[in-house]
């Protein structure tokens, strides 16, 4: 039996994702009963992406950060959505092939850990629900650090576990009870039981911070919200 607090092999979260993909956006919505689109509003406003802006949307698993962003930055801008899983890449193109007006995204395959940007290049990023899954969360603010202009800011939303003990047991009864029975329905109980033992291992808030800051961001505050059951993590470069 896999030990709960050692996170699995990449390989094993990118054959997770693509397995989740044709149902992860029915289930997010359903299971934040449509609250995910306000953190994610919240998670893009707070890097202040403006026309013209080069971005970049890290894990973007089926689109939607990327999406928001594309809308902020206009067709002068570009977005690019970066994930290591060619089934949600693909949910995620399919998507908006059809948008008008066009959005001016780039789907890249790729590693978070290893990006292929150069130094200095993109003006904001954001990441939704991709750190507390990456096998190294210190390599990947490195890398994001790297790839970030000076000034440049940065969002991170991903589940938090409440410091409140009432929060935190109805985290807990919610994973259990309602996540897990949902994705039943789907053949996908060990997909969704994951969460759990994810969020175990995720560092706190505070310990985000703590990260980020040895990684050389020159500002880092986690804020909670949805009554501490999510974080964003908000990151600038010097």
């Amino acid at each position: 039996m896999t030990d709960s607090r050692v996170q699995p092999p990449a390989s094993e979260i990118r054959d997770l994702f693509d397995r989740i993909a044709p149902v992860y956006d029915q289930l997010n919505h359903w299971l934040s009963l449509g609250q995910h689109r306000v953190w994610k509003l919240m998670t893009v406003k707070w890097i202040y992406p403006k026309v013209g802006d080069i971005c970049l949307d890290l894990c973007c698993g089926s689109g939607d950060l990327a999406q928001l962003l594309a809308r902020q930055v206009g067709a002068k801008g570009q977005v690019y959505g970066v994930d290591f899983s060619p089934a949600q890449l693909a949910i995620a193109k399919a998507r908006v092939e059809h948008h008008y007006p066009p959005l001016t995204i780039s789907w890249v395959e790729a590693d978070v850990l290893n990006l292929p940007f150069p130094d200095n290049y993109f003006d904001g990023a954001t990441m939704g629900y991709g750190l507390r899954n990456v096998a190294d969360i210190p390599q990947c603010l490195q890398e994001l650090y790297r790839v970030l202009k000076p000034g440049a800011k940065a969002a991170i939303l991903d589940f938090h576990r409440p410091t409140q003990w009432p929060m935190g047991a109805f985290q807990q009864w919610y994973l259990d009870y309602i996540v897990v029975p949902c994705a039943r329905a789907f053949g996908l109980t060990e997909e969704y039981a994951y969460i759990a033992p994810s969020l175990d291992r995720f560092p706190t808030g505070q310990q985000q911070v703590e990260l980020a800051r040895k990684e050389g961001f020159a500002h880092a505050t986690h804020y909670a919200i949805a009554a501490g059951m999510m974080g964003v993590l908000v990151l600038s470069k010097a």
